[in-house]
This record gives C-alpha cells, sequence and structure tokens, in this order.
C-alpha cells in the first residue's frame, strides 16, 4: 500500500469511528459527585470517553440532589448523573445509559444501587455481578438489567 493511501485510510477509519463513538455525543450530562471519590471520577470519565459532554458539580453532601430527584434511600449509588430528563444513580453501565436515550422510556431514571465491585468505575470487571434498575415516576424500581458474569 502507498503511503498516500494509507494516510487517506487512516482518515477515513478515524472520522467512521469518531462519527460512531456515541451516537448520543450531543447530549449533555450532569454528574454530582463527592470531590474526593476515585470511582467517581472512573465513572464520569468512561462517560466521555464513550462522547457525553459532561459537566462535573463536586459536591460535598449529594443528599439534596438526591431529594429533589426521588431517589430513595434503598436506590442511593455514590453520585447522581442528570441527562435528558432522567437521573442516572450510581454505576450504570455504559450500554444501559445509551439504552435510556435510544428508547427513551417513561421512567425517572436508572440506578445500580450502593457501590457493586466490578460495575463500570469499580473495576469494570466482565466478572461482576449487579442489577441495573429502572425507576418509574412514582418512585418503584423494577429489574431493568442483569448484569452478569460472561
Amino acid at each position: 500500500m502507498k503511503r498516500r493511501d494509507f494516510i487517506r485510510a487512516a482518515a477515513a477509519v478515524s472520522a467512521v469511528s469518531l462519527a460512531t463513538r456515541n451516537a448520543f455525543a450531543a447530549e449533555s450530562m450532569t454528574v454530582y459527585k463527592d470531590p474526593n471519590c476515585g470511582c467517581c471520577h472512573a465513572w464520569t470519565k468512561a462517560m466521555q470517553n464513550a462522547g457525553y459532554a459532561v459537566e462535573i458539580h463536586d459536591i460535598d453532601d449529594l443528599s439534596e440532589i438526591k431529594q429533589k430527584y426521588g431517589i430513595s434511600a434503598e436506590l442511593q449509588g455514590c453520585h447522581t448523573a442528570v441527562m435528558a430528563g432522567y437521573f442516572i444513580e450510581g454505576h450504570v453501565p455504559l450500554e444501559s445509559v445509551n439504552w435510556l436515550l435510544t428508547e427513551r422510556p417513561e421512567i425517572a431514571g436508572l440506578a445500580v444501587p450502593a457501590m457493586p465491585s466490578g460495575s463500570l468505575g469499580m473495576g469494570d470487571d466482565p466478572s461482576a455481578s449487579y442489577d441495573v434498575l429502572a425507576v418509574d415516576r412514582a418512585g418503584k424500581a423494577t429489574l431493568h438489567t442483569a448484569v452478569r458474569p460472561t
């Protein structure tokens, strides 16, 4: 392959990769997190790497944010993101965030309660086992996805 052809091919692949990296790159996400939390930072970085525009608010006490969005104590994770009229509570995987924006269901948001080991931001381990919950506008949670080892 000639050098010129290689450069053109590389440029084309880069353009396609950027265009398809995340169809929701124009979506803006606001993340409320503790300024000292490393796993919140890792989850936020993963959202940025996926192409989401992320605005970060470091807050020492997140209880007011969780109350504002009606996130009950049983559903709380260590950070709260808000986008497109939904909340994303805790270490929700990228696939579930993308699903939320694709389907636009009549729910308040998605939650991964607590801080499950191996979830996105908590090690992103393929052997992780945890649940992603869909939360309706009345605060009732149902199973959206059961993340299990592959």
